[in-house]
């Protein structure tokens, strides 16, 4: 099938998996491809175009107005329009827009389909909120990063300060968000944020990126091998 060799790595912002993917792709050489930022993208370019973010209507017509080119590369992940948006779509701005649109049926069969094309020909790593359950439901390893809502908060907290673009954001604003986003993810009606019941959870409160990394990795090994 199509889906099956896929490394889905599921949940929700802040949980560790765009950093855990990307090196467990590169460790074993498999290919990454960044789903959150393709929601990112469409996020953005409708911002910019103006859209109602929650009126399905208003993000259907403008979709057809976005194309993604996604390339993978650490400064040029991923192109909309021709331009290179691989910083622009970091802002915490954008991951409150992604959220919003990603309730829609129209933007997630768009995207879906999409990924499937990336796939095709590759051993994929893949990180989202419903790759195991419905992008690739079929995927040879599933597992589910979780982290407790304060843990995620200040892992944001310094990531958006690393990046030079905290601005005046709190700490607490920054929770707040993460607990609003993890409400609409988990409560759309849409590909809802949740583990599959065939996915191995891995909490990582208490874990080092290398600690995911190698049982991912072991997991995987034994898979693909």
């Amino acid at each position: 099938m199509l889906d099956q060799n896929v490394i889905a790595i599921d949940g929700p912002s802040g949980s560790g998996k765009s950093t855990v993917a990307k090196i467990v792709a590169n460790n074993l050489g498999h290919l990454y491809i960044d789903t959150g930022s393709m929601f990112r993208a469409i996020g953005l370019g409708l911002l910019n175009l103006e859209s109602n973010l929650l009126d399905e209507k208003s993000v259907k017509n403008n979709l057809e107005k976005l194309k993604l080119d996604y390339r993978g590369a650490k400064d040029a992940l991923i192109f909309l329009n021709g331009k290179n948006i691989t910083n622009e779509i970091r802002e915490h701005y954008v991951s409150d827009a992604a959220s919003k649109i990603s309730q829609f049926s129209c933007v997630r069969d768009q995207l879906k389909a999409y990924q499937r094309e990336l796939v095709k020909n590759n051993i994929c790593v893949l990180e989202g909120r419903d790759i195991g359950t419905v992008v690739f439901p079929a995927a040879k390893l599933k597992v589910f990063l979780t982290a407790s809502n304060e843990i995620r908060a200040k892992r944001r907290f310094a990531d958006l300060e690393n990046r030079g673009i905290l601005g005046n954001l709190t700490l607490k604003q920054i929770q707040k968000d993460i607990e609003d986003r993890d409400t609409r993810d988990s409560n759309r009606d849409i590909a809802p944020l949740r583990p599959a019941e065939d996915a191995v959870t891995l909490n990582t409160d208490h874990l080092s990126i290398s600690d995911v990394v190698n049982k991912i990795s072991l997991l995987s090994e034994e898979i693909f091998k």
